[in-house]
Formats: structure tokens, C-alpha cells, sequence
């Protein structure tokens, strides 16, 4: 499926960038280990455990691999990292320090560029910053292409297609999660949006995002079975209030946590994510659950999977094969639902995600 096409990997040895590696090599690509910590990159090749905790997967040894030591706050060692890519896939959160200088590398090699940013403002950031950029040079830059942004941007996406509607009233994303053991990349990433937005909280409501100092609502979500109705977070923003109205009109994104997993979020002695099986996922189990509403009328999809990390991996990766396969709607900063075919995308997630229309 990569047939030996060549794909670099800003943070490789982390606990996202691991399970990207090695999506990347089940499909045929050839991974470009890139990072700031030579050791860690070098353990991943040889297929050796990572040092220190959170190892992730492990992909076994690759020895066509190359190993390129590189860093933000060196522009030419991007360069040079990036010589020879076909693509390059970010991984190296927080994202508001890392996505402008890869992105910017990525523009001058003319490869595209995909992140899996979970973070509000950082996606702001590309889309602001580097639109008219990208598309000028005919480069495409996909942010968010994970968990949160990217699955939710497509089930959206795909069920205002399916229902022939070219903007909706209202969309609603509830993440149903058995349990959320957040990596430390997660809790750095939101320690640097809670800095930016000076601690307070965010919604999209009135085609705009809304800055609020008050509380977000505790209401409930009727989740199909077998979770059924549970307690969540209203209001519980995550990058979906971002990719969502990136291109489709609707005036009210809101998105759900399930309150048990936002508790181990917010709990500073969660443990990362264990391994459970040869994959290197955890035994965390999600649910995905979207209603979008126009004119009194419902459309509701829903998906399936196991960790949310995990599952980010199948996400980048097949974006990155679309837009080498020219199965990419246009150059520029463009959302999951903007970008590609979003019913056809799920249906490529078949064995990752199990999709419910």
C-alpha cells in the first residue's frame, strides 16, 4: 500500500509516534525516525523497549530505517531530516511549540505535512497562519488528523453528506471512554492550552469560539448500548470545535466527555496508558457518538474502537497515503471532513474502527 514510499516522523519515540511508525510499516511505507533524543530513536529502530516509562508500541526492528536527529529550534535539522521524504507526519506535541517549525520545513521541502494535535489553539494557529501559504505552494497540510479533530471532523463530515445537507443547524460530539490514563505528552499539551487561554474554558456556540470563565455544564448523554445513558462534561472541548466549522456551516459544535474519563484526565496520579496486547494498545474501549441536527431533522452516527492513542496511528496514516494517492481535495490547511472522501475514509478504518450509520 506505501509501496517503499518514504514518510518522516517528528517524534517518533513517543507514545503516538510509535504506534505511527508502526501503522506506517504494516502498510508498505518506509518510517524516517525523527526526533530530539538519538538513544530513544535508536532503541525504536533496533526494536528495542524505549528509555523510560510509556514505551508505547513497539514496531520490532527495522534496520532500512533511518534515524535523524532533529529539533524545533534548529530549522536546518528539519531540513535535513526531511530530506528524501515523500511526507511527514508530526507527532511531537505540545503542538503549539512544534507545528509552525515542522510545517515551515515541510513548505520549504514541498512534502505534505500532517499533525495529530489535539490542541485548540495550535490548530487556530495553522489554520490562520498557514493557509494562503499552503495553498500557494500546492502543499497540503492536514492538523488534527487523530482522535479528537480528525474522527470527529469525518463522522460529522459523513452524515451531513449522507443526509445531502450543505450545512446543518447544530453538531454534537459525546466521547464515551471506559477510562482515559492520559500520557505525559497529553498533560503537557494541556497544561500549555490552559496557559494560553489563562485558564479558562473554551466552546464554539454562534459561529464563534467563546472564551468562559464559568463552569461547563454537568447534563447527560444517551449513548447506545450497551453504555447507555451516562454522566458527562457539556461543553468538553476538544479540537472537533476547530476542524468541524473549518468548513461546514454550523453555527453550534458542541462536544461530551464521559465524567469518569474526564476525572482520570484532570487526577494528577493517573498512569499512562499500559499495553495489553501485541499492538502495544491499552484496554481502554471509546465510543464516539454524533448527532447532527438541520431543520428538525436527526442524523446520528456513531464509532467504535480500542485507545484512543492506538487509533490516531490508522487516522494520519491514511491520510498521508490519500494525499500521496492525489485522493485529496485541493492544497492548504485542510480539516479530516475537508480533505478527503469522509464516508469512504471510515470505511478504510475497517479493523480499527467500526462505524454504526
Amino acid at each position: 500500500m506505501g509501496a517503499g514510499r518514504t514518510v518522516a516522523v517528528f517524534g517518533a519515540s513517543g507514545h503516538t509516534g510509535r504506534f505511527v511508525v508502526a501503522e506506517l510499516r504494516a502498510r508498505g511505507f518506509v518510517p524516517l525516525l525523527v526526533g530530539r533524543n538519538e538513544e530513544k530513536l535508536r532503541a525504536l529502530a533496533e526494536g528495542r523497549p524505549a528509555p523510560g516509562p510509556g514505551a508505547g508500541a513497539e514496531p520490532g526492528p527495522g534496520p532500512e530505517w533511518s534515524v535523524r536527529v532533529a529539533s524545533v529550534d534548529e530549522p536546518a535539522s528539519l531540513d535535513r531530516a526531511f530530506a528524501g521524504a515523500d511526507a511527514v507526519v508530526n507527532c511531537a506535541g505540545p503542538f503549539a511549540e512544534t507545528a509552525a517549525p515542522v510545517i515551515e520545513a515541510a513548505l520549504r521541502a514541498g512534502i505534505p505535512y500532517v499533525d495529530v494535535a489535539a490542541e485548540i489553539e495550535a490548530n487556530l494557529d495553522t489554520f490562520a497562519e498557514f493557509e494562503e501559504r499552503a495553498r500557494a505552494a500546492g502543499v497540503v497540510v492536514v492538523p488534527a488528523m487523530a482522535f479528537f479533530g480528525g474522527l470527529g471532523d469525518l463522522l460529522v463530515t459523513a452524515a451531513t453528506d449522507a443526509a445531502g445537507w450543505a450545512a446543518a443547524d447544530e453538531a454534537h460530539i459525546a466521547y464515551g471512554l471506559s477510562g482515559w490514563h492520559p500520557t505525559a505528552g497529553t498533560r503537557d499539551a494541556g497544561a500549555v492550552s490552559r496557559r494560553r487561554r489563562s485558564g479558562r474554558r473554551v466552546r464554539y456556540s454562534g459561529r464563534q469560539l467563546e472564551y468562559r470563565d464559568d463552569t461547563a455544564p454537568a447534563t447527560k448523554w444517551d449513548f447506545p448500548e450497551p453504555m447507555g445513558t451516562r454522566a458527562v462534561i457539556g461543553e468538553f472541548s476538544m479540537a472537533d470545535i476547530v476542524t468541524v466549522p473549518s468548513h461546514l456551516a454550523v453555527p453550534e459544535v458542541r462536544t461530551y466527555m464521559t465524567v469518569e474519563a474526564a476525572s482520570e484526565l484532570a487526577a494528577p496520579d493517573t498512569p499512562a496508558p499500559a499495553a495489553v496486547d501485541e499492538h502495544g494498545r491499552s484496554a481502554q474501549t471509546f465510543v464516539v457518538d454524533v448527532v447532527v441536527r438541520s431543520g428538525g431533522v436527526e442524523r446520528r452516527v456513531t464509532a467504535r474502537g480500542q485507545d484512543i492513542y492506538a487509533v490516531s496511528a490508522p487516522l494520519a496514516v491514511e491520510a498521508v497515503r490519500r494525499v500521496i494517492d492525489g485522493r485529496v481535495k485541493g492544497a492548504g490547511v485542510r480539516s479530516a471532513g475537508a480533505a478527503f472522501d469522509a464516508a469512504d475514509f471510515l470505511r478504510a478504518l475497517s479493523g480499527h474502527v467500526s462505524v454504526e450509520w
